[in-house]
């Protein structure tokens, strides 16, 4: 019976929250549909092979994301050069943002790898390089509200460049829903 009265409270509670959340303005804005996003992941290079592009909204902690995302691959080999490209739109959520560009700014080199700080087409932009696991990342602000990030496995770091090359920033840049 007290389970009862816990969810019925419970329930009483959310019904309320979302009657006054009806009333307040939303002053957060709408993230893209996937939809949008998805013809931006470039297709494979040649000899290349990709699997198709996935992609959703999904609501995290009281904010919605977007995040798309598609694996390239040249040869079926374990060692083969891999490549991921994944565009997140957090323009719901400004702290993350800020909280994440900030940690750009501190570049670090040592005999396993390195980070610093790059600019892409105007982008700021984070780039890392971890030697023995021969993986490289490279993540791009665009817009204020775009991460697009490029991971490669089994390649060296100066072809991050060429990856995100491939990726459309202007039209990114020019998505607003």
């Amino acid at each position: 019976m007290k389970t009862a009265a816990c969810i019925l409270t419970l329930a009483l509670g959310l019904i309320a929250a979302e009657v006054r959340a009806q009333n307040e303005p939303n002053l957060i804005p709408d993230v893209a549909d996937p939809a949008k996003l998805i013809p931006v992941l470039p297709e494979p290079p040649a000899e290349w092979t990709a699997e198709k592009a996935e992609g959703s909204s999904d609501d995290v902690g009281g904010f919605k994301i977007t995040n798309v995302h598609r694996d390239y691959q040249k040869g079926e080999a374990t060692d083969a050069p891999r490549t991921s490209i994944s565009i997140l739109d957090s323009v719901a959520n400004p702290d993350y943002v800020e909280a994440t560009t900030a940690g750009w700014k501190q570049n670090s080199e040592t005999p396993e790898g390195y980070s610093k700080s790059v600019t892409i087409d105007g982008n700021p932009g984070f780039e890392a390089y971890d030697k023995d696991q021969k993986q490289a990342s490279l993540w791009v602000m665009v817009a204020k509200r775009y991460f697009v990030e490029v991971q490669l496995q089994n390649q060296e770091p100066k072809e991050l460049q060429e990856w995100i090359k491939r990726v459309d920033l202007k039209k990114l840049a020019e998505i607003k829903k």
